[in-house]
């Protein structure tokens, strides 16, 4: 009686191949999203997204009072950054004000969250920032450092101070999504409520 030959082992080339079409649409999905900017039209988000986002460097912004903030303010938590001059019209204070809405309804997740107001020219009304807003960042942004950071902000529409834009920052400092000065701040929520509930970072 002839012994039947043991069965055979699969190869490697077929292990890599499994692990190929296993990873492969993976890296596709990956690449697309954040190599070439493609989004699905399913995302319905209210907000314009930059894309693709753009990675936004840690740099050591002067604050208001003179002091320094850490260079990596912006790692950690969704911030939500309103740009424009030191002065603070009605305007930005409608939009200050419509960022820290947004903020207070998102319950328990507001605490992933900060908000800040990046400045140029003269800054600041610091009795009405001390009252209304005492936890925003304040940052001087039309120094040296500041306008290294700012002209990566998207230059589309002018001088990002004079755009009255608000940004989204993701918790790794990627400039991802702007919207007018005057968005319904539901259309704000709606979008980082997504986000935050995608997100497992920050």
């Amino acid at each position: 009686m002839t012994d039947s030959p043991p069965p055979s082992r699969p190869s490697r080339r077929t292990f890599v191949w499994v692990l190929l079409a296993f990873f492969a649409p993976l890296l596709a999905a990956f690449v697309l999203y954040y190599g070439i900017g493609w989004h699905p039209g399913g995302m319905n988000n209210k907000g314009d997204l930059i894309s693709p986002v753009v990675s936004l460097p840690d740099v050591a912004l002067q604050k208001a009072d003179g002091g320094t903030l850490d260079a990596r303010w912006m790692q950690g938590k969704w911030t939500l950054v309103y740009a424009g001059d030191g002065t603070c019209d009605q305007a930005c204070r409608d939009s200050l004000r419509t960022t820290l809405n947004v903020r207070q309804i998102l319950g328990k997740d507001s605490l992933r969250v900060q908000r800040a107001f990046l400045f140029g020219g003269s800054c600041c009304d610091q009795s009405y920032f001390s009252a209304q807003h005492p936890d925003l960042v304040l940052a001087r942004i039309d120094d040296t450092i500041g306008k290294s950071l700012l002209k990566l902000f998207p230059q589309d529409e002018g001088a990002p101070l004079q755009a009255r834009r608000i940004y989204i920052i993701d918790p790794l400092g990627n400039l991802m999504m702007r919207y007018k000065s005057d968005v319904d701040g539901r259309d704000i929520y709606a979008d980082l409520k997504k986000l935050l509930s995608l997100s497992h970072i920050g």
